[in-house]
Order: C-alpha cells, then sequence, then structure tokens
C-alpha cells in the first residue's frame, strides 16, 4: 500500500501569527513531506514492506548499528514523524491539561523545567534530527533527541511530542536561530490537548 500525504488539520497560513509562516508550510508539507511520501512509496514496492503498516516498516528497517539508515527506513520513518508532528501543533488556543501538567512537574520539577530541557535538546541536536518527550516503556517520561528520521518508535517509547530541527521546518521564519524557533514553538504552537491524549 502507497504512502498517502495527509490534509494539514490547518489552513496554511493558519499558523503565520503564531510565528510559523503559510511559506514554511508549503515548503515543508507540500514538498518536504510529500517527497518522503512520494520515494517511500516507490521504495517499497514489490518488497515485503508493502502493505505492512508504516509501524511495522519502521521497527522493521531501523538497524541500530548503522551508521546510516536504508532509503526505506528514512522516508517512512519522517512521513511517521510528520503525520504526527502537523498534529502536535495547534491554530488556536491550546491550554495544558491538568493531569499533563502534574506528569510534566512529577518528571521534571516543573513545566518549565521540563520545556528548558526539551529546548536543550533540540537546540543540541547535532545537524538535522528531532526533539522528543516520550513516555518510556516502564511509564517513565523523558527528553530525547533523534538523528534524521530516526523517532522514538524505534526504542519501543511512546512519542507524546516531537519538533522538527531540521532546517526546513525552521530557516524561513527564524534562520539560523533554532533556539529562537524551539521556544516559539514550546510557547505558542503545542496542542497540549493532543500531547495530554497520548499519555
Amino acid at each position: 500500500m502507497a504512502f498517502t500525504l495527509p490534509d494539514l488539520p490547518y489552513a496554511h497560513d493558519a499558523l503565520a501569527n503564531l510565528g510559523m509562516s503559510a511559506e514554511t508550510l508549503e515548503y515543508h508539507h507540500d514538498l518536504h513531506h510529500n517527497a518522503y511520501v512520494v520515494n517511500g512509496s516507490k521504495l517499497i514496492a514489490g518488497t515485503e514492506w508493502e502493505g505492512k503498516s508504516l509501524e511495522d516498516i519502521i521497527t522493521g528497517t531501523y538497524d541500530a548499528s548503522a551508521v546510516a539508515q536504508n532509503g526505506i527506513f528514512n522516508n517512512a520513518s519522517q512521513h511517521w514523524n510528520h503525520n504526527q508532528f502537523w498534529e502536535m501543533m495547534s491554530s488556536g488556543e491550546s491550554g495544558m491539561p491538568g493531569e499533563l501538567e502534574s506528569a510534566l512537574t512529577d518528571s521534571f520539577g516543573s513545566v518549565d523545567a521540563f520545556k528548558d530541557e526539551f529546548k536543550a535538546a533540540g537546540a543540541g541536536q547535532f545537524g538535522s534530527g528531532w526533539c522528543w518527550l516520550v513516555k518510556a516503556a516502564d511509564g517513565a517520561l523523558k527528553v530525547t533527541k533523534t538523528e534524521n528520521g530516526v523517532n522514538p518508535l524505534c526504542f519501543g517509547q511512546t512519542a507524546l511530542l516531537g519538533c522538527d530541527v531540521w532546517e526546513h521546518s525552521y530557516y524561513i521564519d527564524f534562520r539560523n536561530k533554532r533556539p529562537d524557533y524551539l521556544a516559539n514553538f514550546l510557547d505558542r504552537l503545542v496542542n497540549w490537548e493532543n500531547v495530554a491524549s497520548r499519555l
């Protein structure tokens, strides 16, 4: 089964007053994400992975010992990552549900401490990649970072929140100021109800 590019859950210009321009979403969703969909669909055609779920393809093709991941993994994982990313943002007010606030406070000491750790992970990811808030297999909440398209599925974790720190995600709006992009993401763009629903 070929991959399918999902529609954005909001208009291209819906996040513009929140720090993510329509131009960024046009490039990021319509071009970059679509490239993962097109290339991934071509790569799985006629293979054992055709017809498998996206999650099965990711976990089945990830190689922890590899210096660089294979093409099927890269495109499938980036497709999955972006599917989550669009849903993790909101064009409207998104207050943090009490359950999530309590969980973050219990795990990190405070919501602000969580945000600081998340921003540090994203800013400290050398080159392209992602930073994540995950729920580990033992139920603990942790902040992690991954290179390129690697994601929490590879480690048996549940992705609660992820931020794309590839340059295509922020360079139009923030140029080389990745820390500013991360702060804006946490303070203005995150759909905290979506994050809480993943707990």
